[in-house]
């Protein structure tokens, strides 16, 4: 990947919905190699996807919070289930498996506390193998970024 590739990056990062003219004229490039460039990073999975980012707190969810997940048992089974089980739950936005004192960190989106509780009372303590969460809740959130830094 050279400067131009990463050039292209951070321009689609930016707007995804940016022209293959737009892209030539920003790297000084025509059309047609900006277009194979492009199409080789999404090809080569360097580009995975195009997405729209949306503005949770019109869409009322208000209420980001960040959940430690310990587990009681750790075979692989034990945590393909866990991860099976989290994958359906909608609210969870991510989900790390991490090393530490804790084994999960699942983000997790909802309208407010009421609808938290239920999230914890009827989805996650229907998973098996949980032995303790943990929550943080953000009060503010002072930076987001969506686009990986190219450097």
């Amino acid at each position: 990947m050279d400067n131009t590739d990463k050039n292209i990056l951070k321009l689609l990062q930016n707007n995804a919905r940016i022209s293959n003219k737009e892209l030539a004229k920003e790297t000084g490039l025509s059309t047609t190699p900006v277009f194979e460039r492009v199409k080789k990073l999404e090809k080569n999975g360097v580009i995975k996807n195009y997405v729209a980012i949306l503005d949770q707190s019109k869409l009322n969810k208000n209420l980001t919070s960040f959940v430690s997940v310990k587990l009681e048992k750790h075979s692989k089974g034990h945590l393909m289930q866990f991860q099976t089980s989290i994958n359906r739950l909608a609210e969870v936005m991510e989900c790390y498996h991490v090393a530490g004192n804790t084994d999960y960190v699942l983000k997790v989106l909802i309208e407010d506390i009421q609808e938290y509780k239920k999230f914890i009372t009827e989805k996650m303590s229907a998973i098996e193998n949980i032995a303790s969460l943990e929550t943080l809740f953000v009060m503010d959130e002072i930076k987001k970024e969506t686009a990986v830094p190219l450097n």
